[in-house]
């Protein structure tokens, strides 16, 4: 245990000291929120992804293979696709349209100089969206966090929820977007090492792979089944959750952070080549933690989102397991962190900044968004303080929120001139409302996400069709923004 402790000690340590050294380079609210727009492409591709792999990458998603099977591993198919395709359309243009639209630094301020909303309409509801959303957002990432502590030390769950949320709001505090950055590329490593070495292990212990099939076979033959037990419209809400990353807050900034349009390539492909083979690995770990149950049936494993903490604990000596348990840390606190900064940050320039102190300084911004971020990790700290709370159904009423409110709206905006302001708004809230109607009545057995895109995206060319002017400035605004995108692709 103690070797175990002083590993998790080091390696919370080190991102605070990455957090100061990050301080040092954060003096104005760009730098606080965008790191001053100077991400290169190997950061930007590991940031992005592991921003986006919370908790749920090591304790939710394995824990839903272990009780499901294959037929689970849809989510992981549609995610890879839906960030393939983030990646290869939307993070280029979005980068050259945010920097040239008033040098926006949020979503909400690239929605209200896109769609020259003056009285910031859009602007206002994009940050109340945020808000919402995030809160549930960086709740789940707490839950991930008291899980990890609460198995790993046999911490009370109150007291694991309270050190798990500490330790990552502390290095956002110090310093930043730089800070969560330079965090996410370590954090991204270490989780690649444990999903790779964690499965070696799993087989090498049940006598190979073929040995491992035959005692997962031996537990429930019918989870080997992509198709089993499971219906189209399941697979359908499944592999929808790749929709939601055109439409994530926390993903997106990663993009508009990047140095420039040049190197958006090199970045999706090692951003894909580390989400296929962490997904990969989560899933072989989930399937075969059946294998690994059967072979220890004396070890209680009636919560199965610690399935990975248990096998890494049995298999591994304490120092190989606590670097290893680190990986659920760094999963943690790179997701987190980055939607603890992107909520304060909307609440420094999209509220303090705009409606309440528009001459303030670029120190006191930088205060404020510090202040915010408190006030967001609090709030979301008492949501996570229910001991029953679910990490994935957390995190999917989040991404679905999202991706349903924002996803239609950033990709329409990217690529369809005639959008306007009113038709942004309308997809926005139908997206929005339509996410938590679903999620709280189920009006129909279909992930939440899946319809709120749809109606979003009807919603918005409906809408923008019916209001539509010859003399509506944002169609002249696109193309100028167009063109400079692709006079930027050029000079690569």
């Amino acid at each position: 245990m103690f070797t175990t402790t002083t590993t998790f000690i080091v390696y919370i340590f080190g991102m605070l000291v990455i957090g100061i050294i990050a301080a040092k380079s954060t003096s104005s609210l760009s730098d606080y929120v965008l790191g001053g727009r100077r991400l290169g492409k190997f950061v930007t591709a590991l940031s992005a992804g592991a921003s986006d792999m919370s908790g749920w990458l090591l304790m939710g998603l394995p824990g839903a293979l272990y009780l499901t099977g294959l037929s689970a591993s849809w989510i992981a198919i549609g995610l890879t696709i839906g960030q393939w395709c983030n990646f290869k359309f939307v993070a280029a243009r979005l980068r050259s349209f945010t920097a040239n639209a008033a040098d926006a630094l949020t979503l909400p301020d690239y929605f209200a100089a896109r769609f020259c909303d003056k009285y910031r309409i859009t602007s206002i509801l994009a940050a109340v969206i945020i808000l919402i959303f995030f809160v549930i957002y960086c709740a789940s990432g707490m839950v991930s966090g008291a899980r990890l502590f609460e198995q790993t030390f046999g911490m009370d769950y109150s007291n694991a929820l309270l050190v798990g949320a500490v330790s990552t709001i502390l290095y956002v505090f110090i310093g930043g977007f730089i800070a969560v950055s330079w965090t996410d590329t370590v954090q991204a490593s270490l989780m690649l090492f444990a999903l790779i070495l964690t499965p070696i292990f799993i087989f090498t212990e049940a006598g190979g792979f073929n040995a491992a099939v035959l005692l997962v076979d031996e537990r429930n033959p019918e989870l080997f089944s992509f198709m089993k037990g499971i219906s189209w419209v399941a697979i359908i809400s499944f592999a929808g959750w790749g929709l939601g990353y055109v439409g994530q807050p926390h993903i997106l900034v990663r993009f508009m952070a990047a140095k420039s349009v040049r190197g958006m390539g090199g970045a999706r492909r090692i951003s894909i080549s580390w989400m296929i083979l962490c997904l990969a690995g989560a899933v072989i770990i989930g399937m075969f933690g059946n294998a690994f149950s059967v072979l220890h049936p004396e070890i209680d494993i009636s919560n199965p989102e610690k399935i990975f903490v248990i096998i890494t604990q049995t298999l591994f000596t304490p120092w190989i397991a606590g670097i290893l348990l680190s990986a659920i840390l760094a999963a943690i606190m790179s997701t987190l962190s980055c939607q603890l900064l992107v909520a304060s940050t909307t609440l420094t320039a999209d509220f303090y900044r705009r409606l309440i102190r528009p001459h303030a300084s670029q120190s006191e911004l930088v205060w404020c968004g510090r202040g915010m971020l408190l006030l967001v990790a609090v709030i979301a700290f008492a949501i996570a303080s229910d001991p029953t709370s679910g990490i994935l159904s957390l995190v999917s009423y989040a991404w679905a929120g999202f991706g349903a409110s924002f996803g239609p709206a950033v990709v329409l905006s990217l690529f369809w001139k005639n959008m306007n302001l009113k038709g942004c708004i309308a997809g926005m809230v139908t997206g929005a409302v339509v996410v938590i109607v679903q999620e709280n009545l189920m009006i129909m057995d279909l992930y939440s996400l899946v319809p709120g895109f749809i109606l979003s995206v009807l919603a918005i060319v409906t809408v923008s069709k019916l209001t539509a002017s010859k003399e509506d400035p944002c169609q002249e605004l696109f193309h100028k923004l167009e063109q400079q995108f692709w006079q930027e692709v050029k000079e690569r």
